[in-house]
């Protein structure tokens, strides 16, 4: 029962982002900023300026202790390398040039104060992000900050103060959380937690999938609104948060609630089910993931691979390009927790502008179509060989497979190629052993890619759709530009024709076709994708049971016949209300009954 001080509060409805999945209700605890005072600007005297640089580098040393300390903690719990991995990429910050180097110059040259020089120093590095397009790296920047306020919190002489300590089971609200907030999280004292702050590929919402917690991020002023004990609902399917609910709006929940978790146990059991029709015709289901610490989750919602392994996080992050050895250090370890299931790396897909520091760069007006994916791995084939000597190596380890994003021509893809038997003969006189048959595919993502399907078909091993690109640039709309979002429509006929001509090719010419996109991970989108003859479906560890329900609530030949039905109509909406007709016929989602 609410107390009357609670009864008189003003319930608030906020919306942002959910990443993962879940509701929960339960008592807010806010993490206010950690304490950090506003930095304010002090000139030193000449002879104070070594003892300034001093106390900077002590408390750089300070930030780097306590990362240790976790680190170790975490290795203790057994929490291993997943969550581990992401307290080693900010112990990489705190040893970056840019950062580091570069405070330490400000306070000498312009002799100034250690918290000044290190915010004059983040506001270089925030303005070299801003000149990002792409939603993943932008959201990168957030690490550096966290880094930022540590190191200024150990100026202060505050003590940190770690959420490990909480006392009892809370929903944590916070104006952001960096991955060594998340990494100590102890799941029963922490039932979820909301940022302002965050995206969908956000180290916050990254952990919380690992850690399969309920989250809502990017709800810009949730601190402001929420105060230390307040009854909170979060719905992270939604994305809807609800601030002091009457009760009324608790017993709502409260079903919705056990209507979900009925759900939940219900999909478990698909777990170890194979992924077949009714009919026996077998779809597979993988995941897509980023970092290892999701790979866990992956597996325990039964992945049957990963059908896209972005390769990014290795360069993301440090000061300097990752070596041949740490390429192979991380694919063998994917490889070996998921052998035998396959494993398809995709070469690194970011471009020049992105790699910040360590890299000499041009401005480009429009990054997105710009020097980026296989264009720039051709640009600087020593970092593309690097990469593929890594993937090569760690082949032994399991069945990995190459793929090359961005391949708009036979040429490219030619010249990708190229260059990787140039580095397999590299590595054979080396003496490095390597599967000699590894499979080689192309990730169709721009038109110009699958008009030509049937051309690289003749020459790579697969195809895998990236939907999320495909769209972007089948409809010339920025998905992430509010705008123009409403324009951005998975049903269009136009992108339904592109993707079935593309399955065609494929088909025709004896190759495995895969959906990595969003789109794969809806219901709706993969019972397109099955009609269509999609063998594989990569997605999300919790869009996993409820595609495999799905395949095994349907007949291939009913699939079939709806894939060619679709490709009969003019608009997104007739399309879409066809195929919602046809799911509730055969499928049937009991959370929202």
């Amino acid at each position: 029962m609410k107390t009357k001080s609670e009864a008189k509060k003003e319930v608030i409805l906020m919306r942002g982002i959910g990443v993962s999945s879940g509701i929960v209700i339960g008592k807010a605890y806010l993490v206010k900023t950690k304490g950090v005072e506003p930095v304010h600007f002090c000139y030193l005297d000449p002879s104070a300026v070594e003892a300034e640089v001093s106390r900077f580098k002590d408390a750089v040393k300070v930030s780097m202790e306590q990362l240790n300390k976790i680190k170790r903690t975490l290795a203790k719990e057994g929490r291993g390398k997943e969550h581990i991995a992401i307290i080693d990429a900010h112990m990489m910050i705190l040893q970056d040039q840019m950062l580091i180097n570069d405070t330490i110059e400000v306070i000498r040259k312009d002799r100034v104060n250690a918290e000044w020089a290190l915010k004059s120093v983040l506001k270089d590095i925030r303005a070299l992000f801003d000149k990002i397009d792409d939603r993943y790296f932008k959201e990168r920047s957030s690490d550096i900050e966290h880094i930022v306020d540590r190191i200024l919190l150990n100026l202060s002489g505050k003590a940190e103060k770690s959420l490990a300590d909480i006392d009892e089971p809370s929903v944590i609200v916070a104006h952001d959380l960096s991955p060594a907030d998340t990494a100590q999280m102890v799941k029963g004292k922490v039932l979820a937690f909301l940022t302002d702050m965050g995206g969908r590929t956000s180290h916050t919402a990254i952990m919380a999938r690992a850690l399969e917690l309920p989250a809502v991020v990017g709800l810009e002023n949730i601190t402001q609104k929420v105060e230390t004990g307040d009854t909170v609902i979060v719905d992270a399917m939604t994305g809807a948060v609800i601030v002091n609910p009457s009760e009324s709006v608790i017993n709502v929940y409260e079903k919705r609630k056990e209507r979900y978790e009925r759900y939940g146990k219900a999909l478990h059991h698909y777990r170890s089910l194979p992924s077949e029709t009714i009919d026996g015709h077998r779809v597979k289901l993988m995941g897509n993931m980023e970092m290892a610490e999701e790979i866990n989750a992956l597996l325990n919602h039964g992945a049957e691979g990963i059908g896209l392994y972005r390769s990014e996080f290795l360069f993301l992050n440090r000061k300097d390009l990752p070596t041949e050895e740490e390429h192979v250090a991380a694919y063998s370890y994917v490889a070996k927790r998921m052998a035998p299931n396959p494993v398809v790396i995709r070469t690194l897909d970011i471009g020049g502008d992105k790699f910040l520091a360590h890299m000499d760069t041009v401005d480009e007006i429009n990054p997105a179509m710009g020097l980026r994916a296989i264009r720039f791995s051709l640009k600087r084939p020593d970092i593309f060989k690097t990469q593929l000597k890594g993937i090569l190596r760690a082949s032994v380890h399991g069945e990995l497979k190459i793929m090359f994003p961005m391949i708009s021509g036979i040429e490219e893809f030619r010249r990708a190629k190229a260059v990787l038997e140039e580095t397999k003969d590299e590595l054979i006189k080396e003496g490095k052993p390597f599967d000699p048959d590894i499979e080689v595919g192309v990730m169709i993502e721009v038109p110009s890619a699958a008009l030509i399907a049937d051309i690289l078909a003749k020459e790579c091993d697969f195809f895998s759709i990236g939907t999320n690109d495909l769209l972007q640039y089948s409809l010339a709309i920025d998905r992430v530009n509010e705008h123009v979002a409403y324009l951005y429509e998975p049903f269009h006929p136009a992108v339904l024709r592109i993707i079935n001509s593309v399955v065609d090719s494929a088909k025709k010419h004896g190759i495995s076709v895969s959906v990595c996109g969003e789109m794969a991970g809806e219901p709706e989108h993969a019972l397109i994708f099955v009609g269509m003859g999609v063998e594989q479906l990569s997605m999300n560890a919790f869009s996993l049971l409820r595609v495999k329900k799905l395949v095994r609530s349907i007949s291939y030949a009913e699939a079939r016949e709806i894939g060619r039905a679709i490709l009969q109509f003019s608009t997104a909406r007739e399309v879409e209300n066809y195929v919602s007709s046809k799911l509730t016929d055969f499928y049937k989602e009991e959370y929202w009954s």
